[in-house]
This record gives structure tokens, C-alpha cells and sequence, in this order.
């Protein structure tokens, strides 16, 4: 087993892919605490899986007091963890022109402070066992193509990326491993919200499906074993690496 008696923390583990990977994360040995907002999906997603989850947490990812609430709660329960996986992420779907400041920050705050914030708290404790640890990053294949309609979540995508290349050189001496995690259009509810928020959904649909040269969407469990290669000893020589889990949309 990969991960076994490893403590992963994986934050928007209820549903998509944070959910899939704490399903392959559990298969594999690991002790999983999953963090999200929405307590009720943490209750299904957590009786799912089954006594693999040893915490669930729930809470604003973005709310520097929920996490460092939850940091400490995960010390005293489980000690520090091994692997983090930020897999948290919501986007309003407003053009930059057309996006207050409120939708701005909300989006930055939940896609790239959530990830700041507990790549921080998680990195100082696996720096004071010594044993080091994995930190995945969730970003986004239009971190580098771009999108129409989305500034504040491209945004933040893209700065994902650039927190991991940074952290990644400064923790590499800690034997912490820092990398990112690129999917494409993914099978998820927030890419359902995505499409049913544009005035013609399946016109959006499909023209998401032209752009992976697989011809169709993926699914979160692809994902979700990428996830288990940059979390576990398979990725030991990689750091500061993005992994594109895309279906070739940035080939194309």
C-alpha cells in the first residue's frame, strides 16, 4: 500500500475530485481527514468510505481561524500529516470586466488563500518532524490556456501554480515535495455549475468536449490516481512539477 498509515489531509474532500482521491488515498492505506464547507456531504462522502476517514472537519478553507482550528484538531488526533491535497475550488463564472470586488475576493479566497493557508500550517508541522511530506496542489488546465468568463478563478489558478514553484524550492531541503496537479474538464458538480451557468449549456458542453483531443470529458477517479503518484514515494525525485491530467487540452 502507497500510503499506508500515512495522515492525508484533503481539503474539498466531500464531493468531485477531493472525494475521489480521499476514496483512492483510503484503498492505499491512508488515514484521511477530510475538510470541506459543506458538513453534510462530509457526513455522506466520510460513511462512504468508511473507517479509513479518521477526521472529518468542516469549514471555510479560506478562514485562517477555521484553520488553524482544524490544524490543531489534527494534531492532537492524529499527529502531524504526511500529505496535503487542496482540492477546495469554486468559481463565479464573470468576465474581469464584469466581476465586483466582493466576487473577486471570494473566489481568490477559497481557490488560492485556502491553499496558502493550509500548505503553510501543514508545512511547518512536517518540517518539525523531520520526516518531510507532500503537498498537491489543485490547479487547472486554464491556468495556462486561459478561459472566457472566469478571470478571478484563472487568476488564482495560475497562482497556485506559482505558490507551489516557490514553496517547492523552499521546503525541498525539509524533504517536503511541493507539485501540482492539472486537470482538464473533469466530471465534477462544479463543472456542472460551470455549464449550467452559461446561457447555453450544452453549447458550452460541447465545446469543452472539442478541446481534449480524447473526445470526452474526464472522470475524477483519473484524476484522483494522478493525485496518489504525486502524494506517495512513485513521484520521490519530483517537485515543483505540474502533472496534466487534461486529455490533451493543452497539447491541442
Amino acid at each position: 500500500m502507497r500510503l499506508k498509515d500515512k495522515v492525508a489531509v484533503i481539503t474539498g474532500g466531500a464531493s468531485g475530485i477531493g472525494l475521489s482521491a480521499a476514496r483512492t488515498f483510503a484503498s492505499e492505506g491512508a488515514r484521511v481527514v477530510l475538510v470541506d464547507r459543506d458538513e453534510a456531504a462530509l457526513g455522506r462522502a466520510a460513511q462512504a468510505i468508511g473507517p479509513a476517514v479518521a477526521l472529518i472537519l468542516p469549514g471555510d478553507v479560506g478562514e485562517e481561524a477555521d484553520v488553524l482550528a482544524h490544524a490543531a484538531a489534527i494534531d492532537r488526533a492524529l499527529g502531524p500529516p504526511d500529505v496535503l491535497l487542496t482540492a477546495a475550488g469554486w468559481s463565479t463564472g464573470l468576465r474581469a470586466a464584469d466581476c465586483d470586488l466582493a466576487s473577486w475576493e471570494a473566489v481568490l479566497k477559497t481557490n488560492l488563500t485556502g491553499t496558502f493557508l493550509w500548505a503553510r500550517e501543514t508545512v511547518n508541522r512536517m518540517t518539525a518532524t523531520g520526516r518531510g511530506g507532500s503537498l498537491v496542489f489543485v490547479s487547472s488546465q486554464v491556468a495556462f490556456a486561459g478561459a472566457r468568463g472566469n478571470a478571478a478563478y484563472v487568476a488564482a489558478k495560475g497562482a497556485v501554480v506559482s505558490l507551489a514553484r516557490s514553496m517547492a524550492n523552499d521546503h525541498a531541503a525539509d524533504s517536503v515535495r511541493v507539485n501540482v496537479l492539472v486537470p482538464g474538464a473533469v466530471q465534477t458538480p462544479l463543472l456542472e455549475e460551470s455549464f449550467a451557468r452559461n446561457p447555453a449549456p450544452d453549447a458550452a458542453r460541447a465545446r469543452s468536449l472539442s478541446r481534449h483531443p480524447l473526445g470526452r470529458l474526464g472522470r475524477a477517479d483519473e484524476v484522483a490516481r494522478a493525485a496518489l503518484f504525486l502524494a506517495s514515494e512513485d513521484s520521490s525525485f519530483t517537485t515543483g512539477s505540474c502533472l496534466m491530467v487534461d486529455g490533451g487540452w493543452l497539447a491541442g
